[in-house]
């Protein structure tokens, strides 16, 4: 049983797709971020940069002892090999996959989160800030979609790569991209969009909250935070 400590949010999408495409059973612990559960230190032992998703694996490859893992590309790469799903076998195919999950995690989903900052949540417009963001993150559907360009999915088959980029893509209205201007992927979003496992996982997340709460409280728990959030749960 895999035990995931989850909010819907993109990482957290991330997680439930592959447990559903991999047909795992697992259990959904809530972790409201709006509200500050993310700071429980029942939570922080497992997960100590106090960020969802993080999942317990009571019975990881090998036996022995239960396994936490936080980060979500992390969770992906662990469930893809404990399983041998979503992860090629073939050295090369495995390296271009670890490339593309890293790139998310490095690229894609950092600059997109700055972009849903400044473009949703800032509490005054910044010209500069939101134009740096918006257009990095268009820069990043370039790269993607000529990586897309005659492909059905990122790395020729469905993998964690698709998994990890593909919730961060479903917001690309929020994020000011038009996914007419990057033809190769929109018909690879229509392509995940379709899966059961895709429509499973999110209904999963819609059973959890229904909307992001980002009302004063929230912002003050998810934009307040500073080296004293990390000493202050010592």
């Amino acid at each position: 049983m895999i035990k995931l400590f989850y909010w819907p949010t993109p990482n957290g999408h991330k997680v439930t797709m592959f447990l559903e495409e991999a047909n795992l059973d697992y259990e959904i612990v809530p972790i409201n971020i709006s509200r500050g559960e993310q700071f429980e230190k029942s939570f922080l032992k497992i997960a100590p940069n106090n960020r969802m998703p993080a999942v317990i694996d009571d019975d990881p490859l090998g036996g022995g002892e239960p396994i936490s893992i936080f980060e979500s590309g992390a969770i992906l790469q662990y469930l893809a090999e404990k399983t041998g799903q979503y992860i090629p076998s073939d050295l090369r195919k495995r390296v271009q996959v670890m490339e593309w999950l890293f790139w998310q995690m490095g690229g894609l989903g950092p600059m997109a989160g700055q972009n849903h900052h400044f473009v949703s949540y800032a509490p005054d417009p910044i010209p500069y800030a939101i134009d740096r963001y918006v257009n990095e993150t268009g820069r990043l559907y370039a790269v993607l979609d000529k990586q897309l360009n005659g492909r059905e999915y990122i790395v020729d088959d469905y993998s964690i790569a698709d998994m990890a980029c593909y919730p961060w893509v479903v917001l690309h209205e929020r994020q000011r991209q038009n996914l007419d201007d990057f033809p190769a992927i929109k018909k690879w979003f229509g392509r995940i969009r379709s899966k059961q496992s895709v429509v499973q996982a999110y209904a999963k997340g819609k059973e959890i909250s229904s909307g992001p709460v980002v009302d004063d409280e929230s912002k003050k728990i998810l934009f307040g935070q500073g080296s004293h959030t990390i000493k202050g749960k010592d």
